[in-house]
């Protein structure tokens, strides 16, 4: 498989997940008075622009976005209600994104480093961005620690 593709899967993979886990969050905050929710917000915007445009690489070159499986959606869905249920403080929260945005950021800087050498520059920078991305959220979350 083609090295900018195959990082571009895994982009849109992990932007899918995020995608999925923070709407169901947000779901659960829905009526609750927490301050994080705005910060919240704000990365799950940054992943959607993020899986928009892997998406839009990803059929121009003919290939498939991947997403990921309905049973790690469900499995990541009862895990967050479980948490919201038991401390749905802004700390608890922060603290159960970052240690998910973590898992991404680790995949994330291992696929650069594999890849830095086979694909375009133009897919590299791209892939850092991302990762760049994740960082800085999980900077701006570590405020609510």
């Amino acid at each position: 498989m083609n090295e900018n593709i195959e990082l571009y899967k895994h982009i849109s993979k992990d932007c899918d997940m995020g995608r999925f886990t923070i709407e169901k969050l947000l779901e659960d905050l829905k009526e609750k008075d927490n301050k994080i929710k705005k910060v919240v917000e704000d990365i799950l915007k940054g992943y959607e622009k993020f899986f928009q445009e892997s998406k839009k690489y990803l059929k121009k070159h003919d290939s498939d976005v991947s997403t990921n499986t309905s049973m790690s959606k469900m499995g990541a869905s009862m895990g967050i209600k479980k948490e919201v249920r038991s401390d749905n403080s802004d700390s608890s929260i922060a603290q159960m994104m970052i240690e998910g945005i973590s898992m991404g950021s680790i995949d994330m800087e291992k696929k650069i480093k594999t890849y830095e050498k086979e694909v375009d520059k133009k897919q590299l920078n791209f892939a850092k961005e991302f990762y760049k991305f994740q960082e800085e959220s999980i900077t701006n979350l570590k405020a609510f620690l």
